[in-house]
């Protein structure tokens, strides 16, 4: 295995080491994943004090990893693991535009699970997305339309509970008043909107460049917590995401989803899945607060938070509703939650609110999680996804016959 010595004036996207890792990083189980240019394709990783441990000898993916009982407390115990490299040696070639193809480098925290989020999952996001459909993805009428809608409903939906009495009265309110909507359907009717955020495999980590297609006029960031479940529903840990958007698209549309999400490189995790250990549980996503910067190289700059604690949803609820007697996922599943980040900064023109450009850099936060940072390009010019099941399972036989 490679080993890369340790460099503590490391830096990504000028964050520190320190910046990228949970401020408790030594008092916190973080697993993740590596690609390893030695063994030609990608190994598990846990972190300890300051080391990339590999584990593929307690097991050969994340996805087998989450399947194991007391996942944490198995890796406290484990021993006699060989070191690959120092996590500022890891960080500092994340850097996709700047990396070194002969040494190590960090991907997304997550392999054969199926990537899935949740949607309309908070009040503020929610009503962005009434916006876009009233909008039909023309951000010239946003601003009269945002007017319009929170004069009839304001903020009180935030104390509704999804699918109770008082959501079904609200929501007859508004259809009174023509102002009923599928996103307010799925935002505080009983059932949630769980689709397919991108296929298994395909999702980037720390330092990688994050897709918009090219079509696209009306794009944002969506900071947001991951969840990480094996395939009996299990939450075993979270980790960050970016479930980067396009407004223009499925404000045209609820059926051009795919298109609004599933691009090349626009599904982002990391840096790292926190595992629930004794200091760390679900309450602390439930808790959890969200920040996003984003840098453009015009000099804008905008910041945000997204609280977890108004989430309408509880975490597991969303997860049940994923996993469950009428849906199964046997390598388990990675779970966007929602965000109630809705960005209406104006960038550009007066009205038309925040979009993205080309070359910004995307910093999404949080002080247990770490730091998920990214660079923004079209996804027909970042390099093609390749590396899927079939290649993983090659690699892995291979490194197996090897020894």
């Amino acid at each position: 295995m490679t080993n890369t010595g340790t460099n503590p004036g490391a830096k990504l996207g000028g964050l520190t080491v320190a910046e990228i890792l949970p401020q408790d990083a030594d008092r916190a189980t973080l697993v993740g994943r590596i690609w390893d240019p030695a063994v030609g394709g990608p190994t598990p990783i846990l972190i300890r004090r300051g080391r990339a441990i590999d584990i593929s000898r307690v097991a050969p993916t994340l996805s087998a990893l989450f399947e194991i009982d007391h996942v944490a407390a198995t890796l406290q115990a484990a021993a006699g693991l060989p070191e690959i490299a120092s996590v500022e040696a890891l960080i500092a070639n994340s850097d996709e535009r700047q990396r070194d193809p002969m040494q190590p480098w960090l991907v997304a925290p997550c392999d054969l699970q199926a990537v899935k989020a949740a949607g309309v999952t908070f009040v503020a996001s929610m009503l962005e997305r009434v916006i876009e459909e009233q909008a039909r993805g023309d951000w010239t009428k946003a601003e009269e339309i945002r007017k319009r809608i929170t004069g009839i409903i304001g903020d009180n939906l935030a104390t509704v509970k999804p699918g109770s009495p008082e959501a079904q009265k609200v929501k007859d309110v508004l259809l009174a008043a023509g102002a009923w909507s599928q996103y307010l359907e799925v935002g505080i009717g009983p059932d949630a909107e769980i689709f397919t955020k991108c296929p298994s495999m395909a999702s980037v980590g720390l330092g990688a460049d994050i897709g918009l297609h090219p079509k696209s006029q009306w794009s944002n960031p969506e900071p947001e917590v991951v969840l990480a479940s094996n395939s009996r529903g299990e939450v075993v840990g979270i980790t960050l995401g970016n479930d980067v958007n396009l407004r223009d698209f499925e404000g045209r549309s609820a059926l051009l989803l795919g298109k609004a999400k599933d691009n090349n490189a626009s599904s982002a995790i990391g840096p790292f899945v926190r595992l629930f250990d004794a200091g760390f549980s679900i309450d602390d996503a439930r808790q959890a607060v969200i920040t996003v910067k984003v840098i453009g190289t015009d000099g804008f700059v905008m910041e945000g938070s997204s609280s977890m604690a108004k989430i309408s949803r509880d975490p597991l609820d969303l997860a049940g509703q994923a996993l469950n007697a009428t849906h199964q996922y046997p390598d388990g599943f990675m779970l966007f939650c929602g965000t109630m980040f809705a960005p209406v900064q104006d960038r550009e023109k007066p009205g038309m609110g925040f979009t993205h450009h080309v070359g910004d850099a995307v910093s999404i936060s949080s002080p247990k999680l770490g730091t998920l940072w990214n660079r923004v390009d079209h996804s027909d010019k970042i390099a093609p996804w390749s590396f899927g099941i079939n290649a993983l399972m090659r690699n892995l036989v291979h490194r197996q016959l090897l020894g």
